[in-house]
Order: C-alpha cells, then structure tokens, then sequence
C-alpha cells in the first residue's frame, strides 16, 4: 500500500526526448498540470508494440502514470488525450510548436503545479493545430505570458516620464518593460508602438486568461507586435533559443 501511494498519476504535454544507451527507450521531459516540469524513463517507448509509444512523442498530450525514481521518474503508463496530428504535417507550424516547448523547459517551474503553464501550451497548441489564429498572433500571446507567469510583466500604463496613457506612437524598451510617449523622445532600444499594437499588449498581458488569444490585428500591427514580444523575452530571458532560430529560417520577416 505504501508503495502505490507514491505513483504520480497527473497528464502532461511531452517537451522533448532525449537520447538513450537502449535505442528502444524515451527518456522524456514533460510538462505536467501537478508537479510543472519532470524528467521521465519510458523503457521499451520505441517499440512497435509498445503501449505507450504514442503517448511519450512530443507533443503528445497525455495521461500519464509514473513511479518516483532517485532523479527521475519511470513511466508506468500511458494513454494518448490528444496528439496534434496537424502539427506534424506542416514544417512551419511543427517548428513553432518545438519554439513554444522550448520556451516551456525554460520558464517553467519544477515540482510545483503548473495549470497555467499548461493550460495556455495546451491552447497554443490547439489554435495552431486548427488553424484558427493568426500563428504570428499565437507565437506573441506564449512568449507574453509566460513572460508574465515567470514575473517579467512590463509597465504599459502610461509613459515611463510623463504618465501619459495614450499617443499617436508611443515607443517601447525590450530592456526596460516600458513605454515612452513621442513628445519624450524614443529610448535608445525604442520600437515604435502604433495605438493597436499597445491595446493588443495589454489584452495580451493584463487581461483575462480566459481569453488572451480572442483578438485579432491587421497584417502590419501583427507582425509589429511579434517583433516587439520577441524582442521583449529574448532581452530580458538573454538567451538564444536553438528552435526559434530555425523558425526565423521560415519567417524571415520577423527579423
């Protein structure tokens, strides 16, 4: 009885596998609604006839029974919830979605529940599978809030100087987290910041989670707002991201 008591039963996105000494093993980072992010061995995973092969592929999203090891967790079971088949058909959308789990083994927290986390990877997932948003619009709403979720909200009230809550352009600092109005002057990072692009970053970042990707923006504000929330995370995160390299390879736009 004291040893059932220490499964883990919990579901969880799979991040990424990682080699093994036994090919037909997954060793596999997953991000899971209880205890954030783990580190799971799933023996035997690449099998034909395994029966949890599906389940531990990444991006698979599934519920997952796993038994406490020394410094990792040995998988038990596995049973596939939804596996984004679309994702896997498109090079571009597959490279964003590696970016989002990227981005996910970076910023979230380790043996500490993880619904938000979870949840909006889950959502991203699912506009981008379906097709149903913008994925330059599903790309800024990840990066902003985690960012938000790992505590790096910016100040988009008013300009940094004089208060001011609204201009015809304002300009935003990566480095600060903040706005200056045009009669300021612009910051030495300043990227221009149009009145629909600053509405959007407060929907994005301030409001209801609930609904953070039910919003939509004209071609040229959207991919304003997409250099300017990459520009954001990666000034303040001051690392590189290796998936989000090879998706400025299909995007070349947003460089």
């Amino acid at each position: 009885m004291a040893g059932a008591k220490q499964h883990l039963m919990t579901d969880g996105v799979i991040l990424r596998d990682y080699p093994t000494v036994a090919e037909s093993d997954r060793f596999v980072a997953i991000l899971t609604r209880d205890r954030g992010l783990l580190r799971a061995s799933a023996r035997g995973a690449k099998n034909v006839k395994s029966r949890f092969g599906a389940a531990t592929q990444q991006l698979c999203y599934s519920r997952l029974s796993l038994i406490p090891g020394r410094d990792k967790y040995i998988l038990e079971d596995a049973k596939p919830q939804e596996v984004f088949f679309p994702l896997r058909a498109d090079v571009e959308k597959l490279s964003l979605a590696q970016y989002f789990c990227e981005l996910a083994l970076h910023m979230s927290p380790t043996d500490a529940p993880a619904t938000e986390h979870l949840r909006l990877l889950l959502n991203a997932l699912h506009y981008l599978s379906e097709g149903s948003r913008d994925p330059m619009l599903i790309k800024a709403v990840v990066e902003g809030r985690l960012m938000c979720l790992e505590g790096y909200t910016p100040d988009l009230t008013g300009c940094n100087h004089c208060g001011r809550g609204e201009d015809s352009l304002m300009w935003f600092s990566p480095v600060g987290g903040t706005l200056t109005c045009s009669a300021c002057g612009m910051p030495s990072d300043g990227i221009p910041v149009t009145a629909g692009v600053l509405a959007a970053l407060r929907h994005i970042l301030q409001g209801d989670f609930a609904r953070c990707f039910a919003f939509s923006l004209p071609a040229a504000d959207t991919l304003r707002l997409a250099r300017l929330m990459e520009r954001f995370l990666l000034a303040q995160q001051q690392r590189r991201y290796n998936t989000l390299d090879f998706y400025h390879t299909l995007r070349p736009e947003l460089t």
